[in-house]
């Protein structure tokens, strides 16, 4: 189940990079991840829930932005594997399986980064413009990461 939901919140970091560690950083202040005593206990101090809530408003904001580059061009898509590997590693560490966490979400980043494309130009298409299905993607994926980091508790 661990190696599960670390493939889900990879899928998360797909989706929008920042949103997976800030909503693992949340689960981790908030107790639903058992950081304690691992690498990733850093997660549940409050400086990282700060950092990463502001990152993960700022992509949401910038994300709407006509300039934005696709999430498939190689920086946007190499930081949402690094994003999916990293917050995966964190889950895997809670059940001392950092390494398997770790390829789990980056496995699930990549499925993340192209279904989620994927998704929102068909959706994108269906509504005629881009912003309703951005506003979609950016809900799921806030939910998403937050029920997912609650079902490791």
């Amino acid at each position: 189940m661990l190696y599960i939901l670390a493939l889900l919140i990879g899928v998360i970091a797909g989706l929008r990079a920042m949103t997976a560690p800030a909503a693992v950083a949340w689960g981790a202040y908030l107790g639903w991840l058992p950081v304690a005593g691992t690498w990733a206990s850093f997660m549940s101090h409050w400086a990282a829930v700060g950092i990463f809530t502001i990152l993960a408003i700022v992509e949401l904001v910038t994300d709407q932005l006509p300039s934005t580059p696709s999430r498939k061009v190689p920086q946007q898509f190499g930081a949402r594997i690094i994003m999916g590997a990293f917050t995966g590693a964190v889950i895997g560490a809670t059940g001392g399986a950092t390494i398997g966490g770790l390829i789990a979400g980056a496995i699930g980043a990549v499925i993340g980064t192209l279904g989620g494309a994927e998704a929102r130009g068909r959706l994108a298409a269906s509504f005629g413009k881009d912003p309703p299905a951005a506003f979609i993607e950016d809900a799921v994926a806030i939910i998403g990461g937050l029920l997912i980091v609650a079902a490791v508790a």
